[in-house]
């Protein structure tokens, strides 16, 4: 069937294509109402070196030079920073600051990359969060913030390193205020909009094939057969739908 055949057919069961997308509208936006909300804020932070370097001069009349810290990226921060992103992932630091694995809120916590693989190749730790709330968003990511500051000192202290060489963990992005993702919410009413759409399409169809089945049972039958009467008394018959 063509496209003018369709039109034809949507305009002409207008009383059931009207309703139908009446339907569509307040399916779609039925959907992007109770969907639930997600809101999305993020941190960053680099890790530098301190400026008297990473190394304690074994002559104390000799000190090390005093560097940038930002010129002073070497492999050694990348590997730190993979480390420390692998000790913010566990389940229970994730409970710690209030995402529990299975819960509404997603932590996520990476090198500012998708691929695992390249984890130790940067400094950097990109923190996000995706909660139902703009202030349990904001929140987490601000707890987990903290907390790695807190978690590399307490890794250098576990290795004994010396106070003036550790490592400092420099917050490049502040936690955002909470952008409300709604991305997803959109697809489920562009999803739920076509479905009701083509619901009220195949509506249509089935109620012009409904009327014209009830025309054609209601046409009057031509050329009916003729039917032979019994024989009358004088021997003769007579033909059923013919006078005298």
């Amino acid at each position: 069937m063509d496209f003018w055949a369709t039109a034809t057919i949507l305009f002409k069961r207008w009383y059931v294509t009207i309703p139908a997308f009446l339907l569509t509208v307040v399916a779609a936006a039925g959907v992007y109402a109770l969907a639930p909300k997600t809101f999305v804020s993020s941190s960053a932070l680099v890790l530098t070196l301190p400026v008297t370097g990473g190394s304690v001069p074994s002559d104390p009349k000799f000190p090390n030079p005093r560097t940038n810290p930002l010129v002073s990226f070497d492999q050694g921060l990348s590997m730190t920073s993979s480390i420390l992103i692998q000790a913010l992932n566990t389940p229970q630091t994730a409970a710690k600051v209030g995402a529990p694995i299975g819960g509404d809120v997603t932590l996520k916590i990476t090198s500012g990359g998708t691929n695992p693989e390249l984890m130790p190749a940067t400094p950097f730790i990109v923190i996000t969060c995706e909660a139902p709330t703009a202030e349990l968003a904001h929140g987490i990511v601000a707890k987990v913030t903290a907390l790695a500051h807190t978690e590399l000192r307490a890794r250098q202290q576990q290795v004994k390193a010396p106070p003036t060489t550790y490592v400092q963990a420099t917050v490049v992005v502040p936690p955002t205020e909470p952008d409300e993702k709604k991305g997803s919410r959109m697809r489920s009413a562009v999803v739920t909009g076509a479905l009701a759409f083509f619901m009220g399409l195949f509506a249509a169809f089935a109620a012009e094939s409904f009327a014209r089945h009830r025309r054609a049972r209601r046409r009057p039958v031509m050329g009916e057969p003729t039917r032979l009467e019994p024989a009358t008394s004088n021997g003769t018959r007579s033909l059923a739908g013919r006078e005298g």
